[in-house]
This record gives C-alpha cells, structure tokens and sequence, in this order.
C-alpha cells in the first residue's frame, strides 16, 4: 500500500491559508497545520480554523526566538516595527524542522504571490525560502504554478497540475473557491499581528530605547491600557476598561504598585517594580486619579497595593495629569 503523503502547513486561520488545506486535501494529502504564538499574535483563528477543517493543529510558542529576531531583523522592517521576511524566515525554518522530526513530506503555506507588495513579492518569497534553509521543500498551493516546482512537486507526491495560479491583491478568485470548496466562515482580510499598528510599534520602540532587554511580561502589557514614562525606569499602565483592569490585575505582582481611586470608580493602575519606584508613587497618584471619575481640583484618596500592604495617598486632580508623561 503506498505510504500516504503528509503535509505541515502554517495555519493562519485566514481565507487563503484556509483554501491552501483545501487545495492539498482535495489531493488526498493528510494536512497538519502549524500555528505559532507570541506577544505580537497569537493563535485564536488558526484554533477556530482547524477546528471547522477538522485537521490536527500544533501550537509553538516562540517568543524567545521571535524576540531576538525582532531586535535586529535582517531584512528590516515594514512601514512599522513589523520584520515580516524575517518573521516568515523565522516560521519556515521552524516547520522545517518540524518536518524533518515528526516525518512529514513538505510544508506550505497560504501566500499568495503579489498579494502583498512587500513581502509576497516573487523576490521576497524566493529570499524567505532560501534564507529558512527548506526552499526545496516549501509549498505554496495558491500560486504554486506561477512559482517554480518544488520538490514535492517534482517527486510526484503533489500534483502541480491541480494546484494553482491565484496573483494580486483582488480578492475575487479566492471567494470563488471559497464558495466552491463550501467554506463558508472565514475572518476578513486584515493583519492579525500588532507589529502591524503604529501605535503598538511606537509603544515597543519607546521601550526598547528604555530597555532593551525587556521581560515577556513588558512585552505583554504594550497591548493593554494607556502607558506613561514617569522617568527612565518607572512606568505606569492604566486600564481603560473593565477587561483591560483585569489584564492589569492578572499580570500584576506583589513587587508592583496597584493603585486606584478610593469610594471612587477608576481605573487600575499599575506602576511596574523597579528600584526605587516607590519615588515615583506620588505622580502615579495623581495619575490615576484623573482618569477616575472625579472633579477637577477636588482631592481625593489613592490606594496603593504593595506588598500585600495598602498605603493612602492625598492628591487633587488636575485634568494636566492626563497628558503629561503620556506615551503616544
């Protein structure tokens, strides 16, 4: 009986990553699909669609890895802090990896050739495949026959003729074959890495100029609450909502300072631990009181939670508290 042909593919949980399982399935190929985690993204989409394609999902957390790239990407970065050769570099050379120990034939992606103008050009993909150190073995199903054949294609363990031709930005013949293989939910077109969004990246520059070796927990909180720079070292993380006060609470320890408004509804206020950072209580005070519900120029009574021990602060609000020290 001849040996089933077995597929690792990166599963974004987009249409085209979607369509790319359907494309190799459609063969008889058995499909895994392979999504990573970090700070900057996660694997929510890639779950929900291995979940409806009913094909067996790994999850890696690479963080460390990721991180270490991300200080210095080879290639640069895109219009933000967003190193997305070097991240998809990164992410090939995991699977391949993969590839080798777990048994599987070849691994592909979703891509589509000129989709993106930066990074799925013809060179960008060529530069990734090499630089993963698997080019021979990278498939991409979507656009296979406008790119050069692969080994897998070459061999006969994939069909080229029943792969595809999919160019440009148009979404149109994706729709199409959604409708075709009855794939019927899928997320819109956006970028589900916060890289992506400037408001994320000037947030992570601002820290690294500050520290250029932050812990992961840093590196989660960017994405949470408003942050302010109290000096070099001390920083202040504000919830905005009931969600992001929770986030705070959770990623909190006793070493930090959680501060709120007291017999008043505010916010919760994190003033990260950091020699000294007890100099900075007062102004994390005042803080946070003006982004309570609370009058201008009344004073009102801060809880500050360190230690497992609860210290009261006087101040009065000054709407000015909003703006200075804020990071943009």
């Amino acid at each position: 009986m001849q040996k089933k042909v077995r597929a690792l593919g990166l599963l974004s949980g987009g249409l085209d990553s979607i369509l790319a399982v359907k494309v190799l399935e459609s063969q008889g190929i058995e499909v895994t699909g392979l999504s990573f985690v970090t700070p900057f993204f996660g694997a929510s989409l890639a779950q929900k669609a291995a979940q409806d394609l009913k094909i067996k999902l790994i999850i890696q957390d690479i963080t460390v890895s990721h991180f270490k790239m991300l200080k210095n990407p080879e290639h640069g970065y895109g219009k933000t802090m967003n190193p997305c050769i070097d991240c998809h570099v990164l992410m090939l050379n995991i699977a391949g990896k993969l590839m080798e120990e777990k048994g599987y034939d070849f691994i592909f992606t979703g891509e589509v050739l000129d989709e993106r103008p930066m990074s799925q050009n013809r060179r960008s993909l060529e530069v990734v495949a090499r630089s993963s150190g698997y080019a021979e073995y990278i498939l991409r199903p979507l656009s296979a026959k406008l790119l050069d054949p692969t080994k897998p294609e070459i061999s006969g363990k994939v069909d080229r003729e029943k792969l595809l031709n999919i160019r440009g930005r148009s979404r149109k013949p994706q729709i199409a074959l959604a409708e075709q293989f009855k794939v019927i939910e899928y997320p819109n077109p956006a970028g589900g890495c916060l890289l992506t969004d400037k408001g994320f990246s000037n947030r992570l520059r601002e820290l690294l100029a500050k520290n250029s070796e932050p812990e992961i927990r840093d590196l989660q909180l960017l994405s949470v609450g408003r942050h302010f720079r109290l000096a070099d070292t001390y920083k202040l993380i504000l919830g905005r909502n009931q969600t992001e006060n929770q986030k705070i609470e959770n990623y909190s320890t006793e070493d930090d300072y959680l501060l709120t408004v007291k017999d008043t509804p505010s916010p919760y206020c994190l003033l990260l631990a950091q020699p000294g950072a007890g100099m900075a209580l007062g102004k994390a005070a005042h803080i946070c009181a003006a982004y309570g519900d609370t009058v201008e120029g009344q004073q009102y009574i801060v809880i500050a939670d360190h230690k497992n021990q609860k210290s009261e602060i006087l101040v009065r609000v000054n709407e000015n508290d909003r703006i200075e020290f804020r990071i943009n």
